[in-house]
């Protein structure tokens, strides 16, 4: 039994599905219990998680059906799963998966696996043919990123990602699950990239005709155009890929517009026209460490403010190019070396980059050429029904 997850008492196990009107606090609140001990956990902030599992508040719940379930013996709860029907996703790809998420469980196979076997029924019996997960909620509404950690367990997550406890995979191994891809997180701490590579990426920009610029927050309305536009295009050949709607869009951009630097978020140009986008944003985990309980209020908000002042690190959430620029890492390379000399510029001497797909070995080599190291990898699973 780890220290992170209580001792299980031998009361009988039962997995319900939480009925809907009924309150999502005992799902959230598992999530401390189970983490809470963690030095590495940074806790989710409530009010931003609570909107997103709420099927009457988040955009994504128009296009997808979710059932939430809890594990308890007796009184205590000791897991819980969700488990989505993303029709956008099947529709899109022309295949039939459900998705698994939110997963969180004490050190104990059986209640792995009865979560695991309630998320499957509950999709088998809506006509998929294939459980994969965690999605949290999918790919485009990260409650927090895809797949358990499964190497990287000795630093904190950067903002948005996960962590979790190092005895996941085996508990989701042992339900019955097999990987379906790994995902990637990249580090770098060297705030000098070598002047070598900074002679031999502006040259390659320059003889691709590719200039790159910052985000335009007075015309924010027509870059969240183009960036949705480049997206769409960017990830449509990507495992895992659907189309985010319009009103997904907006809703993203209304979480981030507080957030983002608009320095450190590039479009890149050729002959004036759009062809790809990176967003970076700062490692607001750094501050979040010190909310342990995720509110902000009533004292949450001015630990955070302080703490919001000293990041020192920034991470690379997105970046992609349309499918005619992917045959070369060159112009992600310019991208990802021109957004951490103007982060180091900013303060943020460090950072990640993630989540790359582990196929993704064009983005890999461009990360690679500016000298970030792989340090975590987070798995997604696949389970026939």
């Amino acid at each position: 039994m780890t220290a992170t997850a209580s001792a299980v008492p031998s009361t009988a196990l039962r997995v319900r599905e939480v009925p809907r009107g009924e309150s999502l606090r005992p799902f959230i609140d598992l999530a401390w219990k189970i983490n809470g001990r963690d030095p590495n956990w940074v806790a989710p902030l409530r009010v931003a998680l609570e909107p997103a599992l709420d099927r009457k508040k988040h955009p994504f719940h128009r296009h997808a059906d979710v059932a939430y379930f809890l594990a308890e013996r007796g009184v205590e709860v000791v897991g819980r799963i969700a488990a989505i029907v993303n029709h956008r996703h099947n529709e899109f790809h022309q295949d039939r998966i459900g998705f698994f998420g939110l997963f969180e469980c004490v050190d104990d196979p059986a209640v792995a696996r009865a979560l695991a076997d309630a998320a499957a029924g509950w999709l088998g019996a809506r006509g998929m043919d294939t459980m994969r997960g965690p999605m949290n909620l999918s790919t485009n509404e990260e409650v927090s990123s895809p797949g358990v950690l499964v190497e990287g367990f000795d630093t904190p997550p950067a903002i948005t990602m996960s962590h979790n406890p190092p005895y996941y995979g085996a508990l989701l191994e042992g339900a019955g699950l097999a990987k379906s891809m790994d995902l990637l997180a990249y580090w770098i701490g060297s705030p000098v990239p070598p002047e070598r590579l900074v002679r031999g990426v502006e040259r390659m920009t320059r003889r691709e005709g590719v200039t790159l610029r910052s985000l335009r927050m007075g015309k924010l309305d027509e870059e969240v155009r183009i960036i949705q536009e480049v997206y769409n295009s960017a990830w449509s050949r990507n495992w895992g890929f659907v189309p985010m709607t319009d009103e997904e869009f907006a809703y993203l951009a209304k979480d981030m517009k507080s957030v983002v630097d608009p320095e450190l978020c590039m479009i890149a140009e050729k002959e004036g026209k759009p062809v790809g986008f990176s967003l970076t944003l700062p490692n607001l985990n750094e501050a979040l460490r010190h909310l342990p309980d995720g509110k902000l209020f009533p004292f949450g908000l001015f630990k955070f403010l302080w703490h919001k002042r000293k990041i020192g690190s920034a991470r690379i959430m997105t970046l992609g190019l349309k499918p005619e620029f992917q045959t070369s890492s060159g112009i992600g390379a310019a991208m990802y070396l021109r957004t951490f000399q103007v982060a180091g510029e900013r303060g943020y001497n460090t950072g990640e980059a993630s989540w790359i797909l582990e196929n993704n070995l064009l983005m890999r080599q461009a990360l690679e050429k500016v000298g970030f190291e792989l340090y975590k990898t987070y798995r997604v699973y696949d389970r026939a029904l």
